[in-house]
């Protein structure tokens, strides 16, 4: 898929989205299309209707493919903007299961055993860090060390305009500060490559350490989800639960961890019959 005319024209959405660029060609390819201008609406939908990404993933894909087209129209390679219309996906209701103690301890074991010399420090810490802070992993990776302070984690959230501490416990205080010194400000990134990049990388890695662990089922955004479920369980307000994870608004947090109202309800119907079998039941 490529036009003539944009041959020595690079936009700049094919750097920042490469991947959806690739996708979109091979895409193109298989329905014979060649350029840019031959896709319609109809056929934009199709390729929408493809991908795997859900809910705010699936969005930003959406706003990279509008970006792209915008770009291809404003640029005159097309004669009108053929994603303009494109509408947003539905909500997809994530079944999120937490990672539980016994397949966590079994993560920091297979960190210890399955793991470099070099990279066993790194790699605990950092999944230490996921678990305890709810950090994405693009955060974690780029953390730097004057954000841990006094044992807390300095969190800004953007979408929200709002700067927390997150305390964090001590072995994993611990692990961060024992980390050898890089060039950078940072603890797992040298701050010389991209960060996505780098991002990569560790995943790669903690994808081996999963498989080591017998937890296949782990990825690196389970820890936040965890992170968040367990603080629900815990009766942390959801006022606070969605301050430390930069939600929007509770209903944010909500909708996402739907799985632990229901959580709720049945530790809550527990409790209630715990109590009649203290007090009896009158008939």
């Amino acid at each position: 898929m490529e036009d003539a005319r944009a041959r020595d024209l690079k936009p700049p959405t094919l750097y920042k989205f490469d991947l959806l660029f690739r996708q979109m060609k091979q895409y193109a390819a298989g329905l014979g299309l060649v350029f840019v201008h031959d896709f319609d609406l109809d056929q934009l939908r199709q390729f929408r209707a493809s991908w795997t990404n859900v809910n705010e993933a699936a969005r930003v894909k959406l706003r990279n493919l509008k970006a792209f087209f915008k770009f291809c129209f404003e640029s005159k390679w097309t004669e009108e903007n053929a994603a303009a219309k494109l509408k947003a996906g539905k909500v997809v209701a994530l079944k999120i299961v937490p990672l539980t103690v016994e397949e966590f301890k079994r993560i920091l074991k297979a960190c210890d055993e399955h793991s470099t010399k070099r990279n066993r420090m790194r790699l605990r810490a950092l999944v230490l860090l996921l678990y305890y802070s709810g950090l994405a992993i693009m955060d974690a990776v780029t953390l730097q060390r004057d954000h841990l302070v006094d044992g807390k984690l300095f969190l800004r959230r953007t979408k929200t305009g709002t700067d927390v501490f997150c305390p964090l416990p001590q072995p994993v205080v611990d692990a961060l500060e024992q980390l050898p010194l890089r060039k950078g400000q940072y603890f797992f990134w040298s701050g010389e490559s991209k960060p996505k990049n780098a991002v990569s990388g560790y995943q790669r890695a903690l994808a081996t350490i999963f498989k080591h662990a017998k937890v296949e089922r782990a990825y690196p955004h389970l820890f936040r989800h965890t992170f968040i479920t367990n603080m629900l369980t815990a009766g942390v307000p959801v006022e606070t639960v969605a301050v430390l994870a930069g939600h929007s608004s509770t209903k944010v947090t909500m909708k996402t961890y739907s799985h632990w109202v229901k959580a709720r309800q049945d530790n809550l119907e527990a409790e209630v019959k715990k109590s009649w079998a203290q007090i009896g039941v009158i008939q």
